[in-house]
């Protein structure tokens, strides 16, 4: 799966269990854990001198998507996942019961 926008791929990388951004200079991450009936994100993370473009941001867009697409749940353990998520209640169905963004 890769989403697009003008200014950057998302391409999902199963072997790496991670949806990444690959800049000139670095890469922009979405790290997770599959389990079996849902994933749990873990970790996301923008080079510094990339910040403010909006990366993170489709990160966890092309993740939560890619949930739906598999139709699997969500632990955001990532703290900007579960913001992402908190910010966007489209979303929250995706969120495990009894887990709070």
């Amino acid at each position: 799966m890769t989403a697009s926008t003008d200014q950057f791929n998302v391409v999902h990388q199963p072997d790496k269990k991670r949806f990444a951004v690959l800049l000139d200079d670095a890469e922009a991450v979405l790290e997770y854990i599959p389990a079996k009936k849902y994933l749990v994100f873990t970790h996301t993370e923008v080079p510094q001198s990339h910040e403010g473009k909006g990366l993170a941001s489709q990160l966890a867009r092309t993740g939560l998507e890619y949930a739906k697409e598999i139709d699997q749940q969500v632990l955001p353990l990532c703290p900007y996942v579960a913001m992402y998520i908190r910010r966007r209640p489209e979303y929250r169905p995706l969120v495990l019961p009894g887990f709070n963004v």
